[in-house]
């Protein structure tokens, strides 16, 4: 299976992060496993890679995280997205489709076929 170039998946990073937690709160491993589930296998991220970006979205104020005990006794920080980050979200989703709508345009696809 290709896997996805890393300049994509570091370009795309913060609007899949985002729309994760727009669904519920989740901890750092969590969103690395959906993403993984979600992506067919194709995008495989490491700690190395989402920590960073979950608190630069902390630090920028798009998302808050707590310290919450799972029924193992295991402390996890867990990350919600809050108002801020959902306007920052609906953002990214526009530039995002208009990235993918000029891209379709460049490659001569119709977008109906997809």
């Amino acid at each position: 299976m290709k896997k996805i170039s890393k300049e994509l998946i570091g370009t795309s990073t913060i609007p899949i992060i985002l729309s994760v937690l727009s669904k519920k709160e989740s901890y750092g491993y969590e969103i690395i496993q959906r993403i993984k589930e979600l992506s067919n296998g194709q995008i495989e991220w490491g700690e190395g890679t989402i920590y960073p970006v979950l608190h630069k979205l902390e630090k920028k104020g798009y998302i808050t995280s707590s310290w919450k005990t799972s029924g193992s006794g295991r402390k996890r920080k867990y990350y919600n997205i809050n108002i801020k980050g959902e306007q920052k979200l609906v953002s990214e989703k526009e530039n995002w489709t208009v990235i993918h709508q000029l891209i379709l345009k460049l490659w001569n696809i119709e977008p109906n076929l997809i």
